[in-house]
């Protein structure tokens, strides 16, 4: 486990707190099990989970209680005579703050999502979704560049999957259509009004998130009349793109069928 320079904030060094979370469970198997680990690391991660309200019941107790890797010591050394005994431990302890993380800004189209993504690409394709997720309150201009990303990853891992070649920085509109014509969903392929309605909106989707990224994410350089977007359009930009995620993945499985 790394451990970073004390002139830096810690906090910085993560991107979600699901990751903060588990990087201070991390600290404290690491201490309790004869690991090097830097006091003022746990202090700040400290202090940062001790001081969020929406945490107050699922931070573990010892945690409230110990200020410092001393503190903490003075705990587990007396609690429990073994390593395994302390990881054990600690991994419960924690099991409430990290469940109620991840689950905190879930809903029920999520879970349906994520099943899907996980399914067709756990570690590729679910993981762009789950930081999607992950930073949709806390962090809303990263939320939409990785709602954009999802799909560019749906996208390719379809056509990587099919052989099927297209330019190393193709733009997502270009991506898309490829892909689309492939899954026969583009909207020419269709006669039916009402196919090549929804069809059509769908391409609509993914030039507007292309946009939205471009103008709100944080994939880009930005002055100072910036416009900062909130948790609502990051709501808005993540759902949509899981929307047409789960699209694209359930249309590819169907077609393998």
């Amino acid at each position: 486990m790394a451990y970073f320079d004390n002139t830096k904030n810690i906090l910085d060094e993560f991107e979600t707190d699901i990751e903060r979370a588990t990087y201070l469970q991390n600290i404290l198997i690491d201490y309790s099990t004869g690991k090097n680990v830097l006091d003022v690391d746990y202090i700040k991660i400290r202090n940062w989970v001790t001081s969020k309200p929406e945490f107050k019941i699922y931070v573990p107790q010892f945690v409230k209680t110990c200020r410092s890797l001393n503190q903490f010591w003075q705990f587990i050394k007396f609690k429990y005579d073994t390593y395994h005994e302390r990881r054990v431990y600690i991994y419960s302890e924690f099991e409430a703050l990290l469940s109620y993380i991840e689950e905190r800004n879930l809903t029920p189209a999520d879970k349906s999502i994520s099943d899907i993504l996980t399914v067709f690409s756990e570690d590729n394709v679910h993981a762009v979704w789950q930081k999607a997720l992950n930073r949709r309150n806390d962090d809303p201009d990263g939320a939409i560049t990785m709602a954009r990303t999802l799909l560019e990853t749906v996208c390719k891992n379809i056509l990587d999957a099919q052989g099927i070649e297209y330019k190393v920085n193709v733009e997502l509109s270009e991506l898309y259509k490829i892909t689309a014509e492939y899954l026969n969903l583009s909207a020419g392929q269709h006669t039916e009004v009402t196919f090549k309605q929804i069809l059509g909106g769908c391409s609509g989707v993914i030039n507007g998130l292309g946009s939205l990224r471009n103008k709100l994410g944080d994939a880009h350089g930005y002055g100072k009349s910036k416009l900062k977007p909130a948790p609502r359009h990051a709501e808005l930009a993540v759902n949509l793109s899981g929307a047409m995620a789960l699209f694209l993945v359930s249309t590819w499985l169907q077609n393998k069928k």
